[in-house]
């Protein structure tokens, strides 16, 4: 999603649930509001960040409200069976998402800096997720195409370029450029 007109987010606290960890929850296809909307209603702390677009149709434009992650909203949850039986149950909720069927928690931080990212008045693009170890092509500039390894060393980015063959690498430095997964 990129150049969002406006963005906001939804999130109700319950001061009861604060300690709880945050978990996303994937949703039916389309049903995030109203899972939102269910987890309200149970008292459930939870967050759908929102972003408005301007959406063009071939007789108008229109600003239309869409969920930031298409698909996924986030639920602080009781790590017991019960916790997790009341969210799944939730109408349009698939599953927690992450490494078991638990799912995986994630950090308040990450929930705080998307919170922050939407409701500022600040500009901003999705990107792709990219990891360490990733391969990954440049797009644009004096090296467009170049492909390599994804690496962070001493908190910089840098793709390495390898030669299998002869067992040698290069490294250099892709602050400022565009990358895109493999």
């Amino acid at each position: 999603m990129s150049n969002p007109v406006n963005s906001k987010s939804c999130i109700h606290p319950h001061p009861t649930h604060q300690e709880l960890p945050w978990y996303a929850v994937q949703t039916r296809s389309r049903h995030e509001k109203l899972v939102a909307h269910q987890l309200e209603t149970r008292g459930l702390s939870h967050f759908l960040p929102i972003v408005v677009e301007s959406h063009r149709w071939s007789d108008r434009r229109k600003r239309v409200e869409v969920p930031l992650f298409p698909g996924y909203v986030f639920v602080r949850a009781v790590e017991s069976n019960e916790g997790r039986v009341e969210v799944l149950r939730t109408h349009g909720v698939v599953r927690f998402v992450g490494s078991s069927p638990t799912g995986t928690a994630i950090p308040d931080t990450e929930i705080e800096s998307v919170r922050t990212l939407v409701s500022g008045d600040v500009p901003w693009n999705s990107y792709p997720f990219l990891k360490t170890g990733q391969r990954v092509r440049i797009r644009g500039g004096a090296i467009d195409g170049l492909e390599g390894i994804l690496l962070r060393r001493d908190g910089e980015d840098r793709l390495v370029v390898s030669i299998d063959a002869i067992q040698r690498s290069l490294s250099i430095s892709i602050k400022g450029y565009d990358l895109e997964a493999m």
